[in-house]
């Protein structure tokens, strides 16, 4: 339970310190005396929005503090251990907002980020504001209170991943498959290019040296008139083989006479060697220059062809087997597109049975869930001033196609008088009616099983007489075993607390201050009576309002 609020420089409030004790708290005061401040500190240090405005004129930060005493809220405190946030039997919240905006969360002295401190902070309170009865007016708020009374939350945003993933894939396989109509063409032309230069039969050792061939080939008879008279000069009879073979058989007979003809016997050797190879090579080169002559006009075909194929592709012809290489990788690029699209396919289809399979669960759940909270808030109904009403959480037929938050819409249907049919609640209830309808809901779905203290902030707007009195009778019995603390405009319910706060706003120095007071016995009658009476209050207002509270003790 809420044991202590302690809050500095909060709008109008510069330092205000509360007590709270088990059983009924009500929170009176006149309209714009701060009393939605309260609600705005403990929604702030349970992990709500802040903003920098919130933060009191000429003070450089706002800061609230909430200690709550846990009192074997087991699941609490292995959350608590399993963060390493433990600290005894209680969790003391603190939030700092600064004037820049900024926002800083603690939980037991120990930094943490916003979530855990939102998501500590929904294990310890339930907050219902005062404009709950307009979200009933919208159909997604329907949604959201049959799954948080089902305990359907967590299912209903997997199925939301789900539909989510479904979607992003339904959307990579229209582009590819777009993709693809368009790469048919493409495959097509790729193919075509590819077939070319594979009926060419090339090897890179052809591309490299064909233009030399072919400059061979067109120069074939020069080239063997050059050469062939080089072999003559080298090996004809005179020629300059024969004349070194001789020059070295007579040095050789020289060297009986002088051995220091040895070196020169030597050189003559091995250039002798050196001019017999030249002839076999030229001999060879010459072989190959007549039957090069011979292939000439072969030879003029084929670079004309791989010329032309290089014009097309933008390359030389050394580089045609390269546009080969990357025009296969292209196609196989094509075809692995084809194969990504049968696994997208396929991973759809398994996305398609994970989502029906869940929210069949979910439909279950729900159907389940909406006629036990359907029923317990037709009951309460019935002491709300609106006998034979009924309240209908309708589950519409299941959608045949994927969508967000399963497979059923969901609406609340009313009837507010015996004999009239269900219909849609935003068609036929009244003010009042959507107040006492949102208070019977915020009853039978606070989450009691986990959260020791509720907060009412002005859910019984739109509500008088006869009906106030069940309404704070209802709220009394309710803290009987929660904390309860209800920010009222109505002395039936203001008389029915167990402790009472009164927020009065002062003037003082040229600033506004809100004061929080816990009243005596004499003070609460004199409130209540104000809240009966109005600004003139008369004994009888006053011994109306001492009755009210004796009745209700």
């Amino acid at each position: 339970m809420l044991d202590q609020l302690s809050v500095k420089n909060l709008v109008v409030v510069e330092d205000l310190s509360i007590e709270f004790n088990t059983g009924m708290t009500v929170v009176t005061g006149e309209t714009g005396a701060g009393k939605s401040i309260l609600i705005q500190a403990l929604n702030l240090v349970t992990g709500g929005r802040s903003d920098s405005l919130l933060v009191r004129k000429g003070k450089d930060k706002a800061e609230i503090v909430a200690t709550f005493i846990l009192g074997g809220n087991k699941a609490l405190q292995t959350l608590l251990e399993s963060l390493d946030l433990e600290s005894d039997d209680e969790c003391i919240l603190r939030r700092v907002i600064s004037a820049d905006g900024k926002s800083r969360s603690y939980v037991n002295g120990s930094n943490v980020p916003l979530s855990i401190l939102k998501d500590i902070g929904s294990y310890l309170i339930d907050m219902h504001g005062q404009n709950e009865h307009q979200l009933l007016l919208r159909n997604n708020q329907h949604r959201i209170l049959l799954d948080d009374y089902a305990g359907t939350k967590s299912l209903c945003q997997e199925i939301n991943i789900i539909v989510h993933n479904f979607k992003k894939i339904k959307d990579e396989i229209s582009n590819l498959k777009n993709n693809n109509e368009n790469l048919s063409s493409k495959k097509e032309f790729l193919n075509h290019q590819l077939n070319e230069l594979e009926q060419l039969d090339m090897t890179q050792e052809e591309l490299d040296s064909i233009e030399d061939d072919f400059k061979v080939s067109q120069n074939a008879s020069l080239l063997v008139e050059k050469i062939s008279r080089i072999l003559e000069s080298l090996d004809h009879d005179s020629g300059v083989n024969n004349i070194l073979i001789e020059g070295e058989s007579v040095i050789g007979e020289s060297m009986e006479y002088d051995n220091r003809l040895d070196s020169i016997q030597s050189l003559l050797s091995s250039a002798q060697v050196q001019i017999q190879e030249s002839i076999y090579d030229l001999s060879d080169y010459l072989s190959k220059i007549s039957s090069s002559e011979d292939n000439s006009s072969e030879l003029a075909i084929r670079i004309n062809i791989l010329h032309d194929l290089g014009r097309k592709h933008s390359c030389q012809i050394k580089e045609l087997l390269k546009i080969k290489s990357s025009l296969e990788e292209k196609l196989d690029g094509i075809d692995s597109s084809s194969e990504m699209l049968d696994e997208l396919i396929n991973k759809q289809d398994k996305i398609e049975k994970d989502y029906y399979k869940k929210s069949k669960i979910l439909t279950s759940k729900r159907s389940t869930a909406s006629k036990s909270l359907s029923k317990k808030v037709t009951e309460l109904m019935q002491n709300l001033g609106m006998p034979g009403s009924e309240v209908l959480f309708h589950l519409s037929s299941p959608s045949q196609s994927i969508q967000l938050n399963g497979e059923e819409e969901i609406v609340i249907k009313v009837k507010t008088n015996t004999g009239q049919d269900l219909k849609p609640l935003n068609k036929v209830a009244s003010g009042g009616e959507l107040s006492r309808i949102s208070l019977a809901l915020s009853v039978v779905t606070s989450k009691t099983e986990l959260t020791p203290s509720i907060v009412f902030d002005e859910v019984d707007v739109g509500i008088s007489g006869s009906v106030a009195e069940i309404v704070g009778q209802m709220l009394k019995q309710l803290s009987a075993r929660y904390q309860v603390i209800c920010v009222t405009h109505l002395a039936q319910v203001a008389a029915q607390g167990k402790e009472h706060m009164k927020v009065v706003k002062i003037q003082r120095n040229g600033a506004t201050f809100t004061e929080v007071t816990n009243l005596n016995p004499l003070q609460r009658t004199d409130e209540v009576a104000r809240i009966l009476g109005g600004i003139k209050v008369s004994d009888k207002t006053k011994m109306a309002a001492e009755e009210m509270i004796k009745s209700s003790a």
